[in-house]
């Protein structure tokens, strides 16, 4: 695997951490963290600017999407791997 496709799934799931954190602290909760995930979702589809392909689109979406996953593990008391978000991921989508 690309070494910067590594580097990617570290930061995703830092993201993840760091969106719990928030919700753990109470300064955020998960509604509102599903909110601002389906925002950049939303902002996504809508940029026509780079004109994406299908395959793009799902590429640019797939961090959106598992953060989403990861946010509602979390509101249920659970967490899971990277490897595991991502096949729900490809499952869901």
């Amino acid at each position: 695997m690309n070494t910067a496709n590594l580097q990617l799934e570290g930061m995703v799931m830092v993201i993840a951490s760091l969106c719990e954190a928030l919700v753990d602290k109470g300064l955020l909760n998960h509604k509102e963290v599903g909110d601002a995930l389906e925002r950049a979702n939303r902002a996504v589809e809508r940029d026509d600017a780079h004109q994406l392909s299908e395959a793009n689109l799902a590429a640019v979406s797939f961090p959106i999407h598992l953060l989403s996953l990861a946010n509602q593990a979390h509101e249920r008391g659970k967490q899971f791997t990277f490897s595991d978000y991502a096949a729900l991921v490809g499952k869901l989508t």
